[in-house]
């Protein structure tokens, strides 16, 4: 028995001999509690603050059919690639100037640059815009929601003024370890849905770090519209399970502005990454994280790091991809697109519908304000279908992978967002009692509604018409001058044909206008 003792003991010590305790590199420089400055951290870890620093770098060119911004350091305008959202934002700063996003180096100077309009929600704008958030929410409590964005934004020091994403949002100062910086919002959010932030795996956490900014939020108002609070409107889903239909409750329940073209008091859905990606898609019940695809590791001298330039997979040569997929970067590449060109059609199509249909409300207003009959039922009702559809196609247009994140539900989405606004436009037709669901319109060559006037069927129609899926349609903003704030006087629509871009014409909003293409005439009202 003696003899089997020291046996095993030998085995033992020979065994671990083998397997040394892990090294780890001696840092003799010590980050202190709280630093946000990220040349401080780039002093212990400098191939990773190097890996940040590139975040500043221009963008390829060309490389995305659909994602521009960055592009050359070109700010890209949605509101010309995607023209009916000008009409379903008007009366809200999104509708005013509303641009695709470049980088986390830039974050913070271009929300400083754009239209002030779209800062009027006040402090609360600098929760996912600058590491200070947490400290200013804590120290301000709700003065931090309600006060004006100018005055928070004052109490942040003068060196950082416009430092977007930085290492203490995502790690802790001792070790390097992911961390939730913002339980005001992220942590609170997960909690409301049974998730215990601290048991998160690691993978998990490499969602919810991300998943911090890349989320939708509400933001609750007060009865001068003043605003008073934020929250993650998950309410009713689960971790892997947060669906459109668990949000919009939420949203709807807090009104965040007044729709020009209906009058209707309306929530708002911002940049969804987080739901969309966890709502059950391909890449998350594989066990894949943000983490995985766009900040792929990468070999630098001996050393091996996350790559901190964090862009799409498509401009940085598919190197998350390649972990995983043993095709190549042709294949990938198609396989994006063929996504993207589904996305970007049924996106078209149900947004020009709810844009449609948002113009019929235009016209029914008017028509009950001029006396006419309208069934206050048959109305709610036609309203309440018509949320239904603006809230997705909102949902969709604000998630910035354009439907590959997840395929097949944004394709869902979609789908009922074109049913939903079908379902309003019937009706809303039928509250207003009109005579005929078509008349000829001899000017435009097209439809109106019967009783309600012109409307922007012809528009949809054109869209389809003129200019196919194929077709390049992203502009780059035309130079222009400031223009006042709050009011956008007009919207560029690209003239497509044949699969390349022809051109542009500039349709002012709030009057008709008659636009001529290939001889024939449509009237945009």
């Amino acid at each position: 028995m003696r003899g089997y003792f020291a046996l095993t003991l030998a085995l033992t010590a020979t065994l671990g001999a083998c397997n040394p305790p892990r090294s780890e590199p001696v840092r003799p420089v010590k980050i202190a509690e709280g630093e946000v400055e990220p040349a401080e951290w780039g002093k212990a870890y400098p191939l990773h603050y190097e890996s940040w620093l590139q975040t500043k770098l221009a963008t390829p060119t060309g490389v995305s059919k659909y994602k521009h911004g960055g592009d050359g350091g070109k700010t890209v305008d949605k509101l010309s690639e995607y023209p009916y959202l000008a009409l379903l934002y008007k009366g809200w700063g999104f509708g005013v100037e509303y641009n695709e996003p470049r980088s986390h180096w830039y974050m913070f100077g271009d929300i400083l640059g754009v239209d002030p309009s779209r800062r009027k929600a006040g402090g609360v704008c600098l929760t996912c815009k600058t590491p200070y958030a947490p400290r200013l929410e804590k120290e301000l409590g709700k003065g931090y929601y309600s006060q004006p964005f100018q005055d928070v934004y004052a109490k942040i020091p003068v060196r950082h003024k416009e430092l977007g994403v930085a290492c203490i949002d995502c790690h802790t100062h001792d070790d390097l370890a992911l961390k939730i910086s913002r339980d005001f919002t992220l942590g609170k959010a997960l909690r409301s849905i049974g998730t215990d932030p601290a048991k998160l795996t690691r993978q998990e956490m490499r969602i919810a770090v991300c998943g911090q900014c890349h989320v939708s939020y509400a933001i609750p108002k007060d009865a001068d519209m003043h605003s008073i609070g934020l929250f993650f409107p998950w309410q009713g889903g689960k971790w892997g399970q947060i669906a459109i239909e668990d949000i919009i409750p939420h949203v709807r329940a807090t009104p965040e502005w007044t729709q020009a073209v209906t009058g209707f008091k309306l929530g708002f859905l911002r940049h969804p990454e987080f739901e969309l990606f966890t709502d059950a898609s391909t890449h998350f019940k594989a066990g894949a994280a943000c983490a995985d695809c766009h900040m792929p590791y990468e070999r630098v001298g001996s050393a091996k790091i996350s790559d901190h330039r964090i862009l799409s997979p498509m401009k940085n040569g598919f190197k998350g991809c390649i972990q995983c997929h043993a095709e190549d970067k042709e294949w990938l590449r198609e396989r994006v697109l063929a996504t993207q060109d589904r996305t970007a059609s049924l996106l078209l199509r149900s947004g020009y519908a709810t844009a449609t249909t948002a113009k019929l409300f235009e016209k029914a207003n008017a028509a009950r304000a001029a006396g006419k009959r309208v069934d206050a039922g048959l109305y709610d009702q036609a309203k309440r279908f018509y949320e239904e559809a603006f809230y997705r196609v909102t949902f969709i247009g604000a998630e910035n992978s354009l439907g590959f994140h997840n395929p097949t539900e944004t394709l869902r989405v979609l789908g009922d967002a074109a049913a939903y606004a079908l379902k309003a436009d019937s009706t809303l037709g039928l509250s207003s009692r009109t005579p005929s669901r078509r008349s000829h319109n001899s000017e435009a060559g097209g439809r109106s509604m019967g009783g309600l006037g012109p409307d922007i069927r012809q528009v949809a129609w054109w869209h389809r018409r003129i200019q196919p899926a194929a077709c390049s349609h992203q502009r780059e903003r035309p130079p222009r001058e400031r223009r006042p704030s709050g009011e956008r006087s007009s919207v560029y629509l690209p003239l497509c044909g044949r699969g390349r871009t022809a051109g542009s014409v500039s349709i002012p909003l709030g009057e008709a206008a008659v636009l001529e293409v290939h001889g024939l005439r449509f009237v945009l009202a």
